[in-house]
């Protein structure tokens, strides 16, 4: 559980680390992947359900290729070694994309700073003379701090994109009939029933290219055509496939044919040229959509033509963003000395859904050559936005790492997005945290592998799949008309959040869940969620306010309703559960707030209510943000008045619930509350839902046989678990999680960002 597609809150398709962090789950062993927010509230509830199901069906095509991770004697205790915090350690380099958020003079040494190790020079941006400013100012700065920073120049390639509208966006309509071939003349515009081309020699060398049957992918595959006839070299008639509105300019990729053209166009070659002639030589030059051995050996044959000396060559990097390179693979390898993974074109042209296993073999491969390796695109992509990542974006760098990377590249992210520091920063310490676990992991393939397994046909019999979707129901998908579609889209488990159980909303959706279910002959379970215990500091006594590091405040329980937050003093109020928190704290014990934005540390104990605290980490304090405290076990009640009286209504649902979760269990005893009301409510047996405790503390860990001991079911909660432990050391704890309880017979679900974006 936990931000598996949090992209997709906001929009209609998951990232490829979201796709990557939900079939390394799958891989792991889950046996249901969660939606949170994604199906609860955000835009696109149906189409996150349809984009798990879909990525765990594929995942589990090739589930027999994949080796288990981990060694037999492993411990989910080693989930809480202590962070790697010493950067000097880490061997996988952070890329980082330039441009205009990132390659100003002050930012140059920033980035160098904050972890890059090697700045891209993405060509497509050449322009204006911004390389010739830039280039010389990495060089300095690297220099003058004594850093050991490379360049590498991504040479565009050839670009295919449908031409210039006549008026307003068309509309494609499945089923239609359209033109599609190369411009006669500047007239010849896209318009209702026909697509152009404008006629470059690669555009042209792709509509001749194509055949009857071939598909044509259009705006990164949001829409698809099928050619049903050609009429020549330069004339195609196709149908809609797979509609949309058709605006200019709008890429295009034909995953089907080798496309015959060469690699470098005009502008590559003179981008090379300017990129060879570069003091100091330049490390890399990459050379996008590389499809056989010939596209790399144009690049030689300029460096030939140039007189290039063997000690100042580049290394030559194909980016493999075509199906055919993967056929290819071995001659492209032979003319390489580095590989870039490039996930974006790549998974236009594969499928998305075919990506994360064709990166394993692609990286396994390349390593066993002796290539330096470059995982891309999507990495981290939520920081465009965000100043922190996605619980599946560090699972998704991680899981590079394991699978052997060299490399992880920022993009967008670090060129355009509004966090480029703190992106760098972001990826350094993910990749750095997952190396210090390297030797605990084993690798993923046989010995017998082969690049050409990724080809295999895409998996879309959604009745074979065995992996759960589990979807978090809210205002966006418990209405009675989304409830059937949502059971069509995918959807096995429905989760009722109790945090959310007012109004009579539970009341009104349990049955229609029923209902529909047994209509349509589907199986679908539900699984009540209590809250848990909540740590929360109280209300402000005006504006928010500021801690600065290094500040000493008071930290205490309520005295009375007037003592609320304010400069010097931070309160939460006298619950049971928030008295037996400050009681538990010591000198040194670490609080965290805000989900770990702002950090502050117990300096001294004045009694049971009220504690001195350091500023560790400062921000803006707002009223009622949530508190962690990962280095106790605090001394409450697992489950809430309100929780108590939560389980009472769910154990008396009819027909029964399947599944209850026990929020920030901590030890065995915190589910044997729940089987006492069970008990004491004379719940028969047969009637009893499945305990599934949610793992979100770290002293969860050190008591995880006594946990698994009560239970039947089991949630990798990543959200607080996330705060708690780190972000950065909850892919390994999930692993371990993962493996521990499915060996004692346990249902797993993995929770939390898996496509939140």
């Amino acid at each position: 559980a936990t931000q598996m597609v949090e992209s997709m809150i906001e929009n209609p398709v998951p990232t490829r680390a979201e796709v990557a962090d939900l079939q390394n789950a799958v891989w792991d062993g889950t046996d249901a992947v969660m939606l949170s927010g994604e199906a609860a509230s955000g835009k696109y509830p149906l189409e996150s359900v349809r984009a798990e199901a879909a990525a765990v069906l594929e995942a589990e095509s090739v589930k027999d290729l994949i080796m288990p991770r981990l060694f037999d004697d492993y411990s989910v205790s080693e989930a809480l070694k202590p962070r790697e915090m010493d950067d000097s350690k880490r061997r996988t380099k952070v890329v980082a994309s330039l441009g205009p958020a990132s390659w100003s003079e002050e930012m140059i040494p920033k980035m160098i700073a904050a972890g890059t190790d090697i700045f891209r020079l993405n060509c497509s941006h050449r322009r204006g003379g911004d390389f010739e400013r830039v280039y010389p100012l990495i060089r300095k700065y690297a220099a003058e701090m004594g850093k050991k920073v490379e360049c590498l120049g991504d040479l565009q390639g050839p670009k295919f994109r449908v031409g210039e509208l006549a008026g307003d966006p068309v509309m494609l309509t499945n089923g239609e009939i359209f033109e599609f071939g190369i411009c006669k003349d500047d007239s010849d515009t896209i318009r209702p029933g026909r697509i152009t081309m404008k006629p470059t020699i690669e555009q042209n060398a792709l509509v001749k290219g194509c055949q009857v049957g071939t598909t044509l992918l259009i705006e990164d595959g949001l829409m698809e055509v099928k050619v049903t006839e050609k009429l020549s070299d330069t004339e195609l008639k196709v149908e809609i496939v797979r509609g949309g509105k058709l605006k200019a300019r709008k890429g295009v990729n034909v995953p089907d044919i080798e496309i015959a053209c060469a690699a470098l166009t005009e502008k590559d070659i003179e981008d090379a040229e300017y990129l060879l002639q570069l003091e100091p030589p330049i490390e890399y030059i990459c050379v996008s959509f590389a499809q056989k051995a010939q596209d790399l050996q144009e690049l030689i044959d300029i460096m030939d033509r140039l007189n290039i000396p063997s000690d100042r060559r580049p290394k030559i990097c194909p980016k493999i963003e075509k199906p055919q390179a993967l056929t290819n693979i071995d001659g492209i390898i032979a003319k390489s000395e580095a590989l870039m993974v490039a996930r974006g074109d790549l998974g236009v042209e594969l499928g998305v859904n075919r990506v994360p296993f064709a990166q394993k073999l692609l990286i396994t491969k390349a390593k066993e050559a002796g290539l330096f390796v470059i995982t891309a695109t999507q990495m981290v992509e939520s920081m465009i936005e965000n100043p922190v990542p996605t619980r599946a974006e560090v699972a998704d760098l991680q899981n590079a790492v394991w699978d052997g990377t060299d490399a992880v590249m920022l993009s967008g992210e670090a060129a355009s997005g509004k966090y480029p520091l703190e992106s760098v920063r972001a990826e350094a310490a993910a990749v750095l945290e997952a190396e210090s676990v390297k030797d605990l992991i084993m690798p993923r393939l046989f010995d017998d592998y082969s690049v050409s397994e990724a080809l295999k046909p895409r998996e879309m019999d959604d009745s074979k799949r065995r992996t759960k979707v589990v979807a978090s129901l809210g205002p966006a998908s418990w209405s009675e008309e989304m409830i059937p579609k949502m059971i069509a889209a995918g959807t096995d488990i429905f989760r009722l959040n109790c945090s959310h159980r007012r109004g009579g909303d539970f009341e009104r959706v349990y049955p229609l869940i029923r209902k529909y279910a047994a209509e349509m002959g589907k199986k679908v379970e539900c699984l009540g969620d209590l809250q848990g215990p909540k740590f929360r500091v109280g209300e402000l006594a005006g504006d928010p306010v500021m801690l600065t590091n290094g500040e000493i405040f008071e930290f205490g329980i309520c005295k009375d309703d007037s003592d609320t937050i304010r400069p010097g003093r931070i309160t939460m109020k006298p619950t049971i559960e928030q008295n037996a928190l400050v009681k538990g704290c010591q000198v040194g014990t670490t609080l965290l707030i805000e989900d770990g934005l702002m950090e502050v540390k117990v300096t001294e104990k004045l009694s049971d209510t009220e504690l001195k605290v350091e500023i560790v980490r400062g921000g803006k304090l707002k009223a009622r943000k949530g508190v962690n405290v990962p280095d106790i076990e605090i001394a409450c009640a697992a489950l809430t008045e309100k929780d108590i009286e939560d389980a009472e209504y769910l154990l008396q649902l009819e027909p029964p619930i399947e599944y209850i979760c026990v929020s920030f269990a901590q030890k065995a005893q915190d589910l044997q509350e729940l089987i006492d009301i069970m008990d004491r409510l004379n719940i028969p047996s047969d009637r009893r839902p499945k305990i599934c405790p949610k793992i979100e503390k770290p002293q969860a860990l050190t008591n995880i046989d006594g946990i698994i001991a009560k239970s039947e079911a089991l949630m990798v909660a990543r959200g607080d678990l996330g705060v708690e432990l780190g972000v950065n050391r909850v892919p390994f704890a999930q692993k371990l999680l993962i493996t521990k309880a499915k060996e004692a017979g346990l249902f797993v679900i993995t929770a939390t960002q898996m496509v939140e974006s």
